[in-house]
């Protein structure tokens, strides 16, 4: 069932949880069996003590089935029980230790069952959320998909191992213990029996009231995970703007939002739990005064009214625990829904009979358009990248210069009908999405550093890659003397984002990463503006002596990052405005003219010495 809702990626509520019991509901069935067996051995100790009472202690005749009556009469029959009292406490005891032990196995796999079933969930998660499209990560927050994968999984481990297993349990000890009840009174059984419908009922009516409410607790814990998550987070450019106060206020804000929704929802949960209450000591009061009643009449012995009101208590909780499982199921029935939602974003798939094609070829952009929903990024983009030559690309924020390479690299699919992207006259939308990524190298203006050492860091892009191979990639990248001044090395931890690091160290160790992995097409993405102009200069040259036929794409708001380049082209509100060389762009006088000549005036300005 697993491999065919993965196929179609559509899960049902009652086909996922299966999906996530796959593989440990033997425990919970060895769980409920055990339970099982404890309620039988529970259901017998009354009648034990119905019958001391009656039949030992007092003077009504034993009823027993035919086979303990024959062993009883040979060891001296009730006379020899109104003698040796002390066999019926034994006995007692003997079933005490056997429930005992079935208890401690009901437990002990129910854990193993839960824990596994956490483990399975958490697993699937996290292992489908890595298979879903970059376009899907855009539209979710991280602070919610995190509380969706711990919060909303433990709600529903909670539900299946501590309600859905009760279950069978209850079912069989409603049923054993009112028909011992009918057997002993059924006027009296009766009375306990009307009671049990009226608990069913009330719980059903707060079953949608909850049901609305905790979805509306569970969505504000996920907003109010969100704002801690991107606090902590962007925590430095907090304390460098003296925001602390307004971060402070507006966690609190939705703190408050959060706490009034679980208030509603705790107002419901009392009202709940105080009518239980209430229809709970109403049945106990009216089996106790008609229980004295009918023994005052004769109707009922001691030994039957002792043991109905056993049995009587036995019924008190398990009815009581099927309304909270109705309560719990809401609750349950949310958490599954929202894990529904992230279970059935479809995966990124790649296209029957994918290719995978050498990627050392020109790069064609052909007649593409995209955009993000309804806003339009790029309009009618065509252009080719010669293997092997470097590409420049210039334009102001917003113009769609990374859009180009998100397509290039299929972290987002260009629709069929928006142009084509083709790489040695093979489209890419043919490629397997792997295969793409593992040959095309990105650095990103924001690069993402873990909080691991920087050796690490580096060298992620491959198994077991020597410390020699890292440093060349750092030497290359004009980072590696930096980090030989660490007190150690390369063995330096980065703090969370890369924050051990500055903005210019982190693009170059990002830049250093990508380099391991040797791929045939290179892409920097606006990777030197953190950088001084001089270590821009000697990086690209270090670049060029290094790459090889490599095909790079260098974005870039500096145009003397883009002047070696052998073709620049500048774009603008997702058009192509220019393109051609740096001198045939300079001597045409337009866009990139115009960006030249006031960037090196402000440079001109910048180097002039201070006057006083």
């Amino acid at each position: 069932m697993d491999n065919k809702m993965q196929e179609t990626g559509k899960y049902t509520k009652v086909s996922l949880v299966l999906a996530f019991l796959k593989g440990n509901i033997r425990y919970f069935i060895i769980s409920i069996l055990s339970a099982m067996v404890v309620t039988g051995l529970d259901m017998i100790s009354p009648q034990l003590i119905r019958t001391t009472v009656d039949s030992v202690l007092g003077a009504e005749p034993l009823e027993l089935p035919a086979s303990l009556m024959e062993k009883l009469e040979a060891i001296g029959g009730v006379a020899y029980l109104r003698t040796h009292i002390w066999v019926i406490g034994i006995a007692i005891v003997v079933l005490a230790l056997f429930s005992a032990g079935f208890r401690y196995m009901n437990m002990r796999f129910n854990v193993m069952g839960a824990e596994g079933l956490v483990r399975s969930m958490r697993n699937k998660l996290f292992a489908h959320i890595q298979r879903l499209p970059f376009s899907w990560h855009m539209k979710n927050q991280t602070g919610d998909i995190i509380q969706r994968c711990t919060s909303d999984v433990d709600m529903i481990k909670n539900f299946i191992s501590e309600q859905m297993t009760s279950v069978f349990r209850i079912v069989i000890l409603i049923t054993m213990a009112l028909s011992f009840m009918f057997s002993m009174n059924g006027k009296l059984a009766i009375v306990s029996l009307v009671f049990i419908p009226i608990i069913i009922t009330y719980s059903a009516y707060f079953h949608s009231h909850i049901r609305v409410r905790f979805k509306e607790c569970d969505e504000n814990e996920g907003v109010l995970s969100t704002i801690a998550q991107e606090n902590l987070t962007g925590v430095r450019v907090v304390r460098a703007f003296g925001r602390e106060k307004y971060e402070k206020d507006k966690f609190e804000k939705q703190n408050n939002i959060y706490t009034d929704a679980w208030m509603h929802l705790c107002k419901f949960l009392s009202l709940f739990w105080a009518a239980g209450d209430l229809f709970s000591g109403l049945q106990v009061m009216m089996i106790v005064i008609l229980g004295a009643v009918f023994c005052v009449n004769g109707d009922m012995t001691a030994g039957e009214f002792i043991a109905f009101i056993s049995y009587n208590s036995m019924l008190i909780w398990p009815v009581r625990h099927l309304g909270r499982m109705i309560s719990e199921m809401s609750k349950a029935g949310v958490s599954i829904e929202r894990i529904r939602y992230i279970m059935n974003s479809e995966e990124e798939r790649d296209r029957e009979n994918a290719v995978t094609p050498d990627m050392r070829g020109d790069i064609v952009f052909d007649n593409v358009s995209f955009g993000y929903g309804e806003i339009p990024v790029l309009e009618n983009i065509s252009f080719k990248i010669p293997q092997g030559t470097t590409f420049g690309i210039l334009g102001s924020t917003g113009s769609g210069k990374s859009t180009l390479m998100y397509l290039l690299n299929r972290l987002y699919d260009l629709p069929a009908e928006n142009g084509k992207i083709t790489i040695g006259g093979v489209d890419v939308a043919d490629m397997k999405g792997e295969w793409v990524r593992s040959h095309i190298g990105m650095v990103l203006q924001e690069p993402f550093l873990f909080s691991r050492t920087i050796a690490e860091n580096i060298g992620i892009t491959k198994k077991d890659m020597s410390l020699s191979e890292i440093r060349r990639a750092a030497a290359i990248a004009c980072v590696d003397e930096s980090i030989s001044e660490f007190t150690n090395g390369y063995d330096t931890i980065v703090g969370e984002r890369g924050v051990t690091l500055s903005g210019g160290q982190k693009q170059r160790t990002a830049i250093a990463r990508m380099l391991t992995q040797n791929t045939p097409i290179m892409v920097f993405d606006d990777s030197l503006s953190a950088v001084d102009a001089d270590t821009d200069v000697r990086i690209r040259q270090e670049l060029r002596k290094n790459l090889g036929d490599a095909t790079v794409i260098l974005i870039a708001h500096r145009v003397t990052t883009l002047m070696q380049a052998d073709c620049i082209m500048v774009m603008d509100k997702g058009k192509i405005v220019e393109i051609g060389t740096h001198d045939q762009l300079m001597e045409n006088g337009g866009i990139y003219r115009k960006i030249y000549d006031m960037q090196m005036s402000r440079d001109d300005e910048t180097d002039e010495p201070a006057t006083n």
